[in-house]
């Protein structure tokens, strides 16, 4: 029996693992992808230990590793009282002992290269979805979707992996609940200079009203300026000095360069958000990635939860479309897998969030307390760290039976 068409909308990490997976089993899948490419700012550039594990088992580490990337070994908060290094990879027992940090685009481009040498991968740039075929009821499941263009395309499941402003999720009436998040940020690119800090890659750099993040690049830091959440009407009144101001202010080392942002319009505001959908699937269709729980940039993990959420699809996916029965109790095991590891992520960043508005509110340093920053001394803490940070809460594995339909590596003992 040959299997029915997946139809995965969203071409962004989770999306497209999933499609691969998929078509390394020999299932015909089809990713849709509104945009034209995917080169776009301001995206998650990070690639976890975990993914880099993966990738090796897949066959496929050594030639993303080829890509330019920058390894970012060590995470630390900068405050006026010292440095202090929460997160320290290089004690991991791992050949991956870093999160290379790698622009999004080029980490898409690579692996849609790599399914595009599959048979039965289809991958379909310019193509956005504006309805769904079918209810999404047990009488009429999901069954496809329409394109902006009019075209109809059938499928036998249509997963949604189509970011935080999902718009398949709208179509089909699922709403995510805010977790509360308090801050937003300001992202924009200044250039990286010879004599930079070379262990700054993801540092934070920690004020009273604000902090700064940096991730680097090979030319380029992006630079994210916290502020309050719905502030920036405020912030646009300040004005662009105003901003010069606060990031040379917490970074002195970029003083040099923030002349180089001369206008707003030049940056772009992420309003964070935290939030997640009750139930992650309707008969016929599945949500994953940010469209089915949207994670805060605090800690990097957005990209490192939907690739985990991709590998748990692939593992219950693969023998139910290979068997023609993905049913509702196949989508709901899912989300039963991943849920747990999403609450976990979402709890840390929301009691984050209120310690910085509290902080804020007070005039206060935005710092760990004293006891933390104690703790991280010990390297032990910082290793646990690292592999809660690394590998996730709930590390996900190729079940058996998946690693035997891709032909992966074994685990290395």
């Amino acid at each position: 029996m040959t299997a029915e068409r997946t139809i995965v909308a969203g071409g962004g990490p989770g999306g497209m693992l999933l499609a691969y997976l998929l078509a390394r089993a020999g299932l015909p899948v089809t990713l849709l992808e509104r945009h034209r490419t995917f080169d776009r700012d301001f995206r998650g550039d990070s690639l976890h230990p975990w993914t880099l594990e993966l990738f090796d088992r897949l066959g496929l580490a050594g030639r993303l590793l080829e890509q330019p990337h920058v390894p970012a070994r060590r995470f630390r908060f900068r405050t006026g009282r010292g440095t202090v290094t929460t997160t320290d990879y290089g004690l991991l027992d791992t050949p991956y002992d870093y999160v290379a940090l790698m622009p999004q685009a080029r980490f898409l481009d690579f692996l849609a290269a790599e399914a595009a040498t599959l048979p039965t991968f289809e991958l379909r740039t310019g193509a956005a979805v504006n309805g769904l075929l079918g209810a999404g009821t047990d009488d009429d499941p999901v069954r496809g979707v329409t394109l902006r263009s009019g075209e109809r395309i059938d499928a036998g499941l249509v997963v949604a992996a189509d970011g935080r402003s999902s718009r398949l999720r709208t179509l089909a009436g699922l709403t995510a609940q805010s977790q509360g998040a308090t801050t937003d940020l300001l992202w924009f690119a200044l250039p990286r200079h010879d004599d930079d800090p070379p262990d700054a890659a993801v540092d934070l750099f920690l004020g009273t009203r604000s902090y700064v993040g940096l991730l680097g690049g090979e030319e380029r830091w992006q630079v994210g300026l916290s502020l309050p959440k719905g502030g920036y009407p405020a912030l646009r009144e300040a004005g662009v000095e105003h901003v010069r101001r606060e990031v040379a202010g917490l970074v002195p080392w970029l003083a040099d360069r923030v002349g180089l942002l001369t206008d707003l319009n030049d940056a772009t505001l992420l309003s964070v958000d935290i939030s997640r959908v009750p139930t992650w699937h309707r008969p016929g269709l599945l949500l994953i990635g940010d469209a089915a729980h949207v994670i805060s940039p605090v800690g990097g993990n957005g990209i490192l939860m939907a690739l985990q959420d991709a590998l748990a699809a692939a593992n219950h996916l693969v023998p139910a479309l290979r068997a023609g029965t993905v049913g509702t109790a196949t989508l709901a095991a899912v989300q039963a897998e991943r849920e747990p590891a999403i609450v976990s992520v979402q709890s840390r960043q929301v009691r984050i969030e209120r310690g910085v508005a509290r902080a804020r509110e007070r005039g206060r340093t935005i710092a760990p307390p004293a006891f933390v920053r104690l703790l991280m001394r010990l390297p032990a803490v910082r290793r646990r760290s690292a592999r809660g940070n690394a590998y996730g809460p709930v590390p996900v594995h190729p079940t058996p039976e998946l690693a035997r339909e891709l032909g992966l590596a074994p685990v290395p003992a």
